[in-house]
């Protein structure tokens, strides 16, 4: 399918923005909106964007889960929260949260709150537990592991 003027001036720049950073389809259409293309328009260029490879929600999630896990050291409930923020699909999420490695997962939760124990001032052990559940729960932790982690920390 070809593209009017307006609408491959808009293909070039959204497909300029891509070439940058790893981007999803929602981003790309929340940019369009943005720059003024109507919907119409926004959809056959995101559908060129899509089918030339410059978007690929799968390639995102997975690039977004490594990022996330391995710089921000977010847990599996944030990382998949902010995804599914982005309109990434359930499925998609699931196979890209495959990426972390459970090994990895644990010893970076383990080295969040032995981190953050050292930080901490409580008047007591219960309010010390207290913190550092509130802590790894922000940062997007399960209960479960975090209760585990406290347990193996604070023996």
């Amino acid at each position: 399918m070809e593209l009017n003027r307006e609408q491959t001036q808009a293909f070039h720049r959204a497909a300029a923005l891509c070439s940058r950073a790893e981007k999803c389809s929602n981003d790309i259409l929340v940019k369009l909106s943005q720059w003024g293309v109507n919907e119409d328009d926004a959809e056959l260029i995101l559908d060129r964007l899509i089918e030339e490879k410059y978007i690929d929600d799968e390639r995102f999630a997975r690039s977004f889960v490594r990022d996330k896990f391995r710089f921000n050291k977010w847990g599996k409930t944030k990382i998949a929260y902010q995804l599914r923020a982005n309109r990434i699909n359930s499925t998609t999420v699931s196979a890209a949260m495959e990426e972390i490695d459970g090994d990895d997962y644990w010893e970076a939760l383990i080295d969040l709150v032995k981190e953050k124990n050292k930080n901490i001032k409580a008047a007591n052990q219960y309010d010390r537990k207290g913190k550092l559940v509130r802590f790894a729960q922000s940062r997007g932790f399960e209960m479960d592991l975090i209760y585990m982690a406290l347990d193996e920390i604070l023996k």
